[in-house]
């Protein structure tokens, strides 16, 4: 097995995993990051955790390709909001609004807020709060399950349902 080979310290193993698994990795931080340079950095991050921690991965609790997989995506997100918000940041508040759309687009916009908004204030609390931590507040899961003291599939677990039962919910309003 692979992993254990790069627990012993063989570099030739980390290469093998290298080899079977960088496509992936950097399709996934360049889907993300639309950054191919940023995307090669996220790349060689992952491949450097793996070698220096590779305990960190558990194979009971699924494959080695969704372990990295989900590193790189973490990471990708990371810098995503990261430079967003130097961005903003750097522009100042007033540089950082969007400019005005027509009134007509505003008032759409501000009815589609309110239907989200009441459907959101309807999930049982559990829900409810994943959601407006994950979405309203720009939590990671992990940082979510930190504020509610859960487990991370736990807080996980409970966006996806969360975001199923507001789906149904807006779906029934258009009908």
């Amino acid at each position: 097995m692979l992993h254990q080979r790069v627990v012993g310290g063989d570099a030739s193993a980390l290469g093998e995993v290298h080899d079977r698994l960088y496509p992936l990795v950097l399709g996934l931080a360049m889907r993300v990051t639309r950054d191919r340079v940023v995307a090669e950095d996220i790349v060689q991050e992952v491949f450097v955790t793996f070698w220096e921690r590779p305990l960190a991965f558990d194979p009971d609790r699924g494959s080695l390709r969704s372990w990295l997989a989900t590193i790189a995506h973490r990471r990708a997100v990371d810098h995503v909001r990261t430079e967003e918000r130097h961005r903003v940041s750097a522009l100042g508040p007033r540089m950082a609004e969007p400019e005005p759309s027509p009134l007509e687009d505003w008032v759409l916009a501000a009815d589609e807020a309110a239907r989200v908004r009441v459907a959101v204030s309807k999930l049982p609390g559990g829900l409810r709060e994943a959601i407006e931590l994950a979405y309203y507040r720009g939590r990671t899961y992990r940082q979510a399950a930190e504020e509610l003291g859960l487990p991370e599939g736990t807080v996980k677990s409970r966006i996806r349902l969360g975001l199923r039962r507001l789906a149904d919910e807006l779906a029934e309003k258009e009908v």
